[in-house]
């Protein structure tokens, strides 16, 4: 039976983005089914919500699902809970992929791209491990109100002891198949929720962590590391908020945030949610000239961690590294190569 790949290429850059993907993919496996469906802006447009029941229970029946991008200025005013972002959120929280492995690794091609020295990311290869279904994007009370006569407006940032616990054995796992070693980050210094995740992510360790290293360190001097010297790490385990801020600042270390792609895991046997880094870039969108790397690569994840295609997604991962070295670069990369034309070099190296 074929395994079924989703495809939601959402807003901006998104839906050129990911046919790139498609093309790649339709060349590279032949027994894998491909849908398409409808999220974010677009979804809203069609369906007057960003996501829809049908569309969330398609992705509940595939193996994978890969995303382009949601989001533009088209739907600024638009009610927040029927913006395309909570689409997105929408979507990670429905199929409970807690677990959001994000990449930062600076091919060779690229090493005099990033906006750090040669010595400083020559050889990066780190994974941030960042907590995605809970904590203050999720937490209620949250709001905006005013309180005799004082406006206010609050995020309240709760973790219960299974979701530190799951999301913290994922960097363990992943930790054993590198280095080793985990860094995990918050503010325990100033924030009750990050006291209790150093206490839980320390018991997880202790009972899950075999043959690993866990450090801690705080989450403001984790930023100001990664851009002195980001070679020191390898897996950073972190909270949503600290870790959608540290994996955006480590994606520029690489060259381009065009080039990262992400994996959001959940329980074994269900579907993984993939797509790039990268926003929707409404400011280029539809001119052909966005970077497909970062979605190609998270095809190349998907490929590997839910698909069953590991051989595949070795082959992906190397033609993209060679067209690099054969000098194909788009815009962001200091370029002039389409969309397409990048993808095609892709092609050509597979």
């Amino acid at each position: 039976m074929k395994k079924k790949l989703l495809l939601l290429p959402g807003d901006g850059i998104g839906p050129e983005v990911i046919a790139e993907a498609r093309r790649i993919a339709e060349l590279l496996v032949a027994d894998i089914e491909i849908e398409t469906g409808l999220v974010g802006g677009a979804s809203f447009d069609a369906h007057g919500a960003p996501l829809t029941d049908e569309t969330l229970a398609r992705a509940l029946k595939s193996e994978a699902v890969l995303l382009g991008a949601v989001g533009g200025p088209k739907w600024t005013g638009t009610a927040r809970d029927l913006r395309p972002e909570a689409g997105l959120l929408a979507l990670r929280k429905g199929l409970d992929v807690f677990a959001n492995l994000r990449p930062a690794f600076c091919f060779p091609a690229l090493v005099d791209a990033s906006s750090l020295k040669r010595e400083k990311v020559e050889g990066l290869d780190l994974m941030i491990v960042r907590e995605l279904t809970g904590g203050v994007y999720f937490g209620t009370p949250r709001g905006i109100d005013e309180v005799g006569g004082l406006r206010r407006g609050y995020d309240t940032a709760i973790y219960t002891h299974p979701e530190i616990e799951r999301v913290a054995r994922v960097a363990f796992d992943i930790a054993r198949g590198r280095s080793g070693r985990v860094l995990s980050v918050e503010k325990s210094n100033v924030m009750e929720s990050g006291l209790f995740w150093r206490q839980e992510v320390t018991l997880a360790h202790a009972e899950f962590g075999g043959g690993v290293a866990l450090a801690h360190m705080y989450a403001d001097a984790c930023a100001m590391e990664l851009v002195r010297a980001p070679k020191q790490f390898d897996v950073i385990l972190a909270d949503n908020l600290f870790g959608d801020l540290l994996s955006d600042e480590a994606a520029m270390l690489t060259g381009s945030i065009g080039m990262l792609p992400s994996a959001s895991l959940g329980a074994p046997g269900t579907p993984g949610l993939y797509e790039p880094v990268h926003g929707s870039a409404p400011d280029i969108a539809g001119q052909g000239i966005a970077n497909p790397c970062a979605a190609i690569l998270s095809l190349e994840m998907a490929l590997r961690w839910s698909l069953g295609k590991e051989k595949a997604a070795d082959a992906l991962l190397a033609a993209v590294g060679k067209a690099l070295d054969r000098g194909a670069r788009t815009r962001d990369l200091g370029g002039e190569l389409t969309t397409r034309q990048m993808a095609d070099a892709v092609i050509a190296a597979l």
